[in-house]
This record gives C-alpha cells, structure tokens and sequence, in this order.
C-alpha cells in the first residue's frame, strides 16, 4: 500500500534536539552559582564567614576547572574591558593598602565573582542566562517565605545569625537580627538575608525577569504568575525606600525603551530623546525640591536613615588621599582595626560608604571613579542599543523585537539608583550581573545569533520565533 506524506523524501522530519545530562548539569551549577551571589550575607547569617568563605573559594574553583575542561566560544578581544581595568585597578591598590588584610580578603570575593560571571556568560545562551536567573530568583523567593514562616510559625520569636535565639537579657539593636519574626504583624520582612534592603532588590529584579519570561511565551506561565505575585508581596512587606525609586526608575525606563521601539522613521527617536531627558530632568529636580514630602511618604528620613553622617566621614577621609585613595575593600571588613569602630550605627560598625561613588572613591580614588564610571557608561550605553534596535543581522530589517533584551537596561537602571544610597553593586549580585551582561552584549549582540549562541535551546518554548515556525511546519 502506498504510503503518502507531505514531507520530501529530501527531508524528513526530525525530532526536536534534546539536551544532555552534562549540559543539564552545567546550567544547574550555573543556577547555584547565581543564586551564590545572590545570597550575599545570607551565607555570612546561616554559616558564619567560616562557611561564606568555603563558599566562595570553592564555586570559584569548581567554576574555574569547568571552564578550562569545555573551553567554550569566547572572543577574547571582545571583554569588557572597562570593567576589567577596574579589576585590575582594585589588585593594583594591595601596592598602597591601608588595610592591606581586607583588601586581600575583599579581592578574593570580587575577583571570584567577575570570573564566575564571565564563566555563566561563556557557557551559557541568551535563553539560557535568562533562565538561569530566573530560577535563582525563586529559590531566594522561596527560601526567604519560607525562612520567615518557620521562624513565625516554629521558632517564634527574633532570630540570631548562626541560628541563635536572643536571652532575655540582650540589649542589642534590632539591626543586628537575622529576623525580627514579622511575618504575621505588619513589620518589615528580611527573608535570608537579615536586610530588608536586599531582599527588596531581589524581588524588585524578579518582578522584572517573571514578567519578561511570561512575555516571552516561557512555558508554565501560570506558575511564573504566582512566582510574580510572591515576589510583588516580599517586595512591599520589605518596604525600601531606595527599592521603591529604583521600581518607578525602572518604570520611566522602560516605558521610554517601549517608545524608542515604536520608531518607525529616522529622527523619530530624537523627540523621543528629548522628551525623556525632559521629564528625567523636571522629575528630578521635582524630587530633589520635595525629597522631604517623598522621603516622609516612604517612612524615611530625607538624609536617607542617617546616611548623610556616614557621607561626611567618608568625604573627609577621601579628601586625605583623593588620587588613588587608601585600598580596596568592598564591603569594609569590621574586624580590621581601620574600619572597627569608625563609623558607628546602632552600636554596629559600618561596612559600606552607602553610595557606590563614595565608596569607590575611598577605596580607589578618583582613577577608580573614572574607571568604575567607565565600565558603567560602557555597560549602559550598549544594554540600551541591545534593547532599543531591532535584531538585524542580513538585509532584512523588520523582525520582531525580543522581550529578554528589556532585561539589562532594566537591572543597570536598578544597579544605577541603587547605587545613590548604597554600595552594593560593587559586590555580590550586583557585580556579578554588571560583568555577565556587559560581556554577554559583547560575545554575542544578537539573540540566538553569533558563536556564543551556537547551541540551540533544547525546550521548544525557549526557541526563536523562527525555530518554533519552522518545527510547525515540519
């Protein structure tokens, strides 16, 4: 009996490519390895700096065999180099330390966590990268709910860093708790990370990275709705003033982006350009004039909680080496002498500048502040063309927009803000996503295009919109 089909004998359908249990494996170490630095002083808080520092070491090197072992496509012309001259600049400055133990300490940190960022870059797709984050984000979601439901419902009670419950003799302040058992009476939530500052951010970045998954037509995106709405309620319970700017930041940006993209016509964008630095400079300078008014509506004061002592101490100390200034260390490590009992809040001594520039300054002078701004005019300026220009690689000029390039202009606008009131992007999660996209952008500009995007997604939601059309029609 004959057989008819509609497929040429030339070309007979095949089964989606499926990928392997090493690749499987690799993308999960990748996903460990986000969530790592996405923990921050959760590590510090459940194992001491004992256990952060295995933690560190160890990725750094698992990370490091890896890469040597699969060798991927890496165009090593194409690094951003910016960011690395900042590196370099950093290990420069043991030459000069005042804090000579710190700065070797806090290199480790930051050295492990630009090659480890670089590392996910390499071996990692687009698609990939995006999933990646996606999944340490729910597992610092989930484990921070989680977290504040055993203390509230187990534990009752304040929580010490270690595990430790409170005597009913302890005169410390409340900054110092790991949790302050505030699920279930209104207070502020601090989830793993014994910071509601942190724990905003996180969801802040995962309200983002959900609903451009959810846009992209991820699979399962009911779940990724509810993964949204868990991340919507930390975000509020954790109330941060600075979080909630960098959330209305993030919306200007991306309503702006959204108008760039409806350009049809040269010169269009330039009215959209202009329209945007007049709303950036009158929104600006409207709340500069009524930051008391703005600040008093977010619960805070318009020194930012006391920031502005914490300036003035920093800005005197830069004035005494403004060049290259006294060393690096990022955060500052309370047990060396130079930082013990220097800056003191709540009976704790400071660890950061609580302004990125500041800080930078302090550490590295103003050569670091040319070089830190640099990297970031550099990572902005393409994150914002990545996100803006359609994807074009041949004569055809038309094809549809992606929703995963929203993704780094979004996090640099967060990482920008955020950086006004605190020093965190210069470490953690911060850096690590700084040094994964800006050399992500440079590897491989075009989604799914180029060497670095070789490798297929092996799930067929995660395809281009090409690949999905074309196994339609097989």
């Amino acid at each position: 009996m004959a057989v008819y089909s509609r497929h040429p004998v030339s070309a007979p359908p095949t089964a989606p490519a499926r990928e392997t249990t090493g690749h499987l494996l690799l993308r999960a170490w990748c996903v460990f390895v986000i969530a790592a630095s996405m923990a921050g002083t959760s590590w510090l808080m459940a194992f001491g700096s004992a256990g952060a520092a295995v933690v560190v070491v160890g990725t750094g090197i698992v990370s490091v065999i890896l890469w040597v072992s699969l060798r991927p496509r890496v165009q090593w012309r194409r690094l951003p180099w910016f960011a690395l001259a900042y590196v370099a600049w950093a290990v420069a400055s043991m030459l000069w330390s005042a804090w000579l133990g710190a700065t070797e300490l806090t290199l480790l940190l930051l050295v492990s966590t630009t090659v480890q960022a670089m590392f996910v870059g390499a071996v990692l797709t687009w698609r990939e990268i995006l999933r990646a984050v996606a999944a340490a984000l729910k597992w610092m979601l989930g484990l921070s709910i989680v977290f504040e439901l055993w203390v509230a419902v187990i534990w009752r009670g304040d929580i010490l860093p270690g595990f430790v419950r409170p005597g009913e003799d302890y005169t410390g302040h409340a900054i110092t708790l790991w949790s302050r058992d505030n699920l279930f009476n209104g207070g502020r939530l601090q989830g793993i990370f014994g910071n509601a500052n942190p724990l905003a951010y996180i969801a802040l970045l995962a309200i983002i990275v959900f609903i451009v998954r959810i846009a992209s037509g991820a699979p399962r995106r009911f779940l990724l709705g509810l993964w949204t709405v868990l991340a919507l309620f930390l975000f509020w319970r954790a109330s941060s003033a600075t979080a909630f700017l960098c959330a209305l930041a993030v919306a200007v940006v991306l309503v702006t982006i959204l108008l760039m993209r409806t350009a049809r016509r040269p010169g269009e964008r330039t009215r959209f350009y202009l329209m945007y630095a007049a709303v950036a400079g009158i929104g600006g300078g409207a709340a500069w004039f009524a930051r008391d008014t703005v600040f008093e509506l977010l619960g805070r004061s318009s020194d930012l909680t006391g920031r502005q002592r914490i300036w003035d101490a920093v800005g005197e100390r830069i004035a005494e080496r403004p060049v290259i200034g006294w060393g690096y260390s990022t955060p500052w490590v309370p047990s060396d002498p130079a930082f013990d009992g220097w800056i003191v809040d709540h009976g704790v001594s400071v660890v950061q500048a609580h302004n990125m520039w500041l800080d930078v300054a302090l550490q590295l002078g103003f050569v670091g502040v040319a070089l830190i701004g640099l990297a970031l005019l550099a990572f902005v300026w393409r994150s914002w063309f990545f996100a803006v220009d359609r994807p074009r690689w041949d004569l055809v000029a038309d094809r549809p927009y992606s929703a995963l390039t929203l993704v780094p202009s979004l996090v640099a606008t967060i990482l920008l803000v955020q950086g006004l009131a605190e020093s965190a992007p210069l470490l953690n999660w911060g850096w690590f996503l700084i040094i994964l996209f800006a050399f992500k952008i440079k590897q491989a500009p075009l989604v799914g295009r180029g060497p670095a995007e070789q490798r297929l997604d092996a799930e067929q939601g995660d395809r281009l919109p090409e690949q999905r059309e074309a196994l339609r029609h097989a």
